[in-house]
């Protein structure tokens, strides 16, 4: 290893997983890791961050900064500064698909649609504002309810009809939903491809509020779903592309703001970065109500099952 050369790390702590990258002061990405975690967990982002040090052959010693983006970014220890999963997924995924225009993220806990510029720069973007159908979450519950293992539910889902229709915006709600077909003697394929067409319906709405653009990727883990690629793309009427990391995408962009920081290329956020937190504060001042049962924003389709708690933005600091 070259004495002159530098490293600076990523690390995109979500509400199901942590992911860590490791970016070298070219822009090039070393090494990373994914931890898949029940809970948010500063034990699974230490394991992340080892993980990425260990396949980047970097020690931790020898990362000059580090950047966190994610549902608990705040929580990552030793981070120099945090951004959004907006700007930091848009940054990675242009990096990793070069020339992209729409980037897809469909999170644990949300699902995004950014509009990209030559820069990896967020345009626009829109975030759902409803129930945790169309997320990783809903997934989990549909395999909870189908009794399947989440890494299987795709390829289940590949195999059935079309016919059924499940119709909740609420994902404890379409659980129930889901156990009601099970009664009925449905079969598990045909009601695993009825909620991927769903999630499918549900994220064009989200794509229609930014405007259809080419080429598309999706980022997060649902994006390793093959059922949930095809339906999105046979939604969209054009081809979702597939990256080989999806995962660590807002990990590698978190990275690539670090690198830029550290070289002092980025003493302060751009006027882009800027609109972009200044959208998602406004677009519910002081956080979100959520209900406790489903993680989804309470509105007038549902009653909640638990008391309302407070979903954080996480604005850049």
């Amino acid at each position: 290893m070259s004495t002159n050369k530098w490293f600076v790390m990523g690390v995109d702590l979500g509400s199901t997983t942590a992911k860590a990258a490791v970016v070298d002061q070219d822009g090039a990405l070393c090494g990373a890791d994914v931890v898949q975690m029940g809970a948010v967990s500063r034990e699974a982002v230490a394991r992340a961050i080892d993980g990425a040090s260990i396949a980047a052959g970097v020690p931790r010693e020898a990362i000059r900064r580090t950047v966190s983006t994610g549902y608990g970014r705040r929580l990552v220890p030793g981070a120099d500064r945090t951004f959004t999963e907006i700007t930091c997924h848009a940054r990675g995924a242009a990096a990793l698909r070069p020339g992209v225009r729409l980037v897809i993220d469909i999170g644990g806990q949300d699902s995004k649609a950014i509009i990209v510029d030559d820069d990896g720069l967020v345009e626009r973007f829109a975030m759902n504002d409803r129930c945790a159908s169309g997320t990783g979450r809903f997934f989990d519950v549909l395999a909870r309810a189908l009794e399947v293992d989440i890494e299987a539910v795709g390829d289940l889902a590949l195999t059935g009809a079309d016919g059924l229709e499940v119709s909740s915006m609420c994902a404890t709600f379409a659980e129930t939903e889901v156990i009601s077909l099970l009664a009925q003697g449905q079969d598990k394929a045909d009601i695993a491809a009825s909620v991927h067409r769903a999630v499918a319906a549900r994220t064009l709405a989200l794509v229609a509020q930014v405007g259809r653009a080419t080429p598309a990727v999706m980022t997060g883990g649902v994006a390793k779903n093959p059922a949930a690629i095809r339906c999105v793309s046979e939604a969209l009427r054009h081809p979702i592309e597939v990256l080989d990391q999806p995962q660590i995408a807002g990990a590698y962009g978190a990275g690539l703001l670090a690198r830029d920081e550290y070289r002092g290329a980025r003493t302060a956020p751009t006027a882009r970065d800027a609109a972009t937190e200044t959208k998602m504060a406004s677009s519910s001042p002081g956080g979100r109500r959520h209900c406790a049962s489903c993680d989804g924003v309470l509105d007038g389709n549902h009653v909640h099952a638990g008391g309302p708690v407070m979903l954080d933005l996480q604005r850049n600091d």
